[in-house]
């Protein structure tokens, strides 16, 4: 019975330590800090947004201005300007490479910013619209001279006359597949056709001319084969 009445006695909570009232009491004041953090956060976060609706909305009614820098500032406080942007219906955009650095800019929609205008801007350049159409100008004109180079290329490309014509003496008149068929010897040329060069003699016609000369070199020795070959002169 004591070993049963000792166990349940162990088992049970001990009453807290000093050192345990002191953790506890660190625990309830941290979160009363971050509950209060929080809550300041959000009530500035509330008031900055306030601020910005009153600016964008004395920024849409001033007609002499049709777009807003903005000086740097955080992602919290460039998110809330975004958003309150488009409730107004403005188109908006964050510029600049470092985060510290980065800015927004508002557009009427009036004034909505060119692709090259937008990128002046990333690039951390000052947008001149004189420069500007400057540029495009010089770029049209580029872009004509090159289609008037390539243009002029392919003339001076093109043959000024008719192969056929020019050689019309070599390959004749007519297509070039008949031609093939139909060419003519030309001595001028020395172009012999295949057919005069073939051997009209027959088998038989051939070797009996073989056959002549062979006893013909049998008979003369010194290979004389004249009308007076085997005589000699007195």
């Amino acid at each position: 019975m004591a070993d049963l009445l000792g166990s349940i006695l162990s088992s049970m909570e001990k009453p807290p330590t000093v050192g345990d009232k002191e953790s506890r009491r660190k625990a309830r004041e941290q979160a009363a800090r971050l509950k209060k953090m929080q809550e300041d956060e959000k009530r500035k976060k509330a008031d900055f947004r306030k601020k910005m609706e009153k600016e964008v909305s004395d920024f849409i009614q001033d007609s002499t201005q049709p777009k807003r820098k903005y000086a740097p500032m955080g992602k919290m406080e460039r998110s809330i300007l975004h958003d309150v942007a488009e409730v107004a219906g403005l188109a908006s955009f964050s510029f600049g490479e470092d985060e510290e650095c980065r800015y927004v800019m508002l557009f009427k929609k009036e004034s909505a910013p060119t692709d090259d205008e937008l990128e002046a801007y990333r690039k951390g350049e000052e947008w001149n619209p004189q420069v500007a159409e400057q540029r495009r100008r010089l770029k049209e004109q580029a872009v004509l001279e090159e289609a008037a180079s390539c243009q002029t290329n392919t003339l001076e490309a093109s043959p000024s006359s008719n192969y056929r014509d020019k050689y019309s003496h070599l390959i004749g008149t007519s297509a070039a597949k008949d031609a093939a068929h139909t060419l003519e010897a030309n001595s001028a040329y020395g172009c012999v056709p295949v057919a005069n060069k073939r051997d009209k003699r027959s088998i038989e016609e051939a070797m009996n001319q073989i056959r002549a000369k062979k006893k013909q070199k049998l008979e003369d020795p010194t290979g004389a084969t004249g009308p007076n070959a085997g005589s000699s002169h007195s």
